[in-house]
């Protein structure tokens, strides 16, 4: 490049400089300082230092039941409240307030909307309230003379990821709402006089229109539920024993209330190769089919 060019070149760049210092001070600053934690026997001790102990805390994770536990169970709790629950119901629900009246579509966005509002602390105290062997639920059941559910101790991973579901779905929604709107009403309507029925419309027309916002919902929501913390924990803090203790609950069990910030560091950057790896998985199911 001439000198002229490289001048041009980096008068360009001149505005991005601020953003460009803030992201390298306050984003891989800390990240940079994560990954050598997780290298070290660092802990909440009080004793000054580390030691580099390379990847011990990383065998120890692969040897540890608990660790490969709770992999086990954030894999349930993704797959059941992010990829089916999340994605599904967001599907249907933008799906039947399409062809709903107007004040049906604003009744129902407005509830699904408003559990997606509310702070995550409240959420989960609601749904705690909810599922609780005095709560909301056993009382339904005692009215319908059902047996009672005590489900926070029998299926703790399962009400978390129900709690998830009705969280969530309002994102799913919003989304396929949107990308159901894009969709041309002319071709369904063709399809129809034509003799498909409302599978085969869904099946052969609306999925694969819809195939880029799935692939990008799905991405979202896993991405989002993966990180999951505070829902969990208010709800059950990982309990009964570690029946619900998925990866974001037992590295903040290790790191902070066992004190073992560099062990804790260590199962979080497993838990961003999880994530990592999801993305990848849908970023390459989303590439344009030549």
């Amino acid at each position: 490049m001439s000198r002229n060019a490289r001048a041009a070149a980096a008068w360009r760049w001149l505005p991005l400089a601020p953003a460009t210092v803030l992201l390298l001070l306050f984003l891989a600053g800390p990240i940079g300082y994560c990954v050598w934690i997780a290298f070290t026997d660092a802990q909440l001790t009080g004793a000054s230092g580390a030691d580099f102990v390379g990847l011990d805390n990383f065998r120890r994770a692969f040897a540890d039941e608990d660790f490969r536990n709770a992999v086990w169970l954030t894999l349930v709790f993704t797959v059941v409240s992010a990829v089916l629950g999340q994605n599904t119901l967001g599907l249907a629900l933008a799906g039947l307030m399409r062809a709903a009246s107007r004040p049906v579509r604003t009744l129902t966005g407005a509830l699904v909307i408003t559990a997606w509002v509310l702070p995550e602390i409240v959420a989960a105290f609601l749904l705690y309230a909810f599922f609780r062997r005095e709560g909301t639920l056993n009382a339904v059941l005692d009215q319908l003379h059902l047996p009672s559910q005590n489900w926070l101790f029998t299926l703790p991973i399962l009400a978390v990821s129900f709690a998830n579901v009705w969280r969530g779905t309002a994102f799913s929604m919003l989304v396929y709402s949107a990308a159901l709107a894009e969709i041309p009403r002319d071709v369904t309507e063709a399809a129809a006089v034509d003799g498909a029925g409302g599978v085969r419309r869904l099946r052969y027309i609306t999925l694969p229109m819809l195939r880029r916002s799935i692939g990008t919902t799905l991405m979202l929501n896993t991405l989002s539920t993966l990180s999951v913390f505070g829902l969990i924990w208010a709800m059950t803090r990982g309990g009964p024993g570690s029946r619900s203790q998925t990866l974001p609950v037992f590295m903040y069990d290790q790191a902070f209330l066992k004190s073992l910030i560099g062990y804790g560091t260590a199962v979080a950057l497993l838990l961003l190769l999880v994530g990592s790896l999801f993305s990848v998985v849908y970023l390459r199911l989303l590439k344009v089919e030549v």
